[in-house]
């Protein structure tokens, strides 16, 4: 399924400010919105206005979400999902598919040699950021990320994003 990214509007910009506590930094597009309309994830260029590179395409940014995605990264579950990745050959299939797809997405956005090849949030080969997962997930819809799509089925008891919790 291919990400839909829409515009940022001033009022986008003025809300991610408002979420982030700093003003938005690349925001080339909000890749899911929250059922209200606000910003959930931005989209992000991958060489930011100062030249820097940023392999973060996928950027969570609703408070909430994050907290919730904060509390389930404390639990250790990184570790277990990365040895995960070693034991389940499909799973590595499945995780290699999403790294893939999020390369792909950033390099539609321009080429940046510096982090050719280098996705986020430890793909292909470990589980180190939940939040890119969950918001590379959230963009790309079902079945794109596996351990995004796990992150978001044991976040529901305290968020989900079919519910506003701005």
């Amino acid at each position: 399924m291919p990400t839909t990214t829409t515009a940022v509007t001033e009022r986008d910009l003025e809300v991610l400010a408002e979420q982030l506590g700093r003003p938005p930094r690349g925001v080339v597009g909000i890749a899911a919105r929250c059922v209200c309309g606000r910003p959930l994830v931005v989209r992000t260029a991958p060489r930011l206005d100062d030249g820097t590179p940023f392999p973060t395409t996928y950027y969570l940014t609703n408070p909430q979400a994050v907290a919730a995605v904060s509390t389930l990264e404390a639990s250790g579950l990184m570790k277990e999902w990365t040895t995960r990745l070693a034991l389940d050959a499909d799973l590595a299939e499945a995780y290699r598919h999403a790294h893939e797809a999020y390369l792909a997405d950033r390099e539609a956005l321009g080429h940046v040699p510096e982090i050719a090849g280098i996705s986020a949030g430890g793909m292909p080969t470990r589980v180190k950021c939940l939040h890119v997962l969950v918001g590379h997930a959230l963009a790309a819809g079902p079945g794109v990320n596996p351990f995004g799509d796990e992150a978001l089925e044991l976040l529901r008891p305290t968020w989900r994003p079919d519910r506003c919790s701005c």
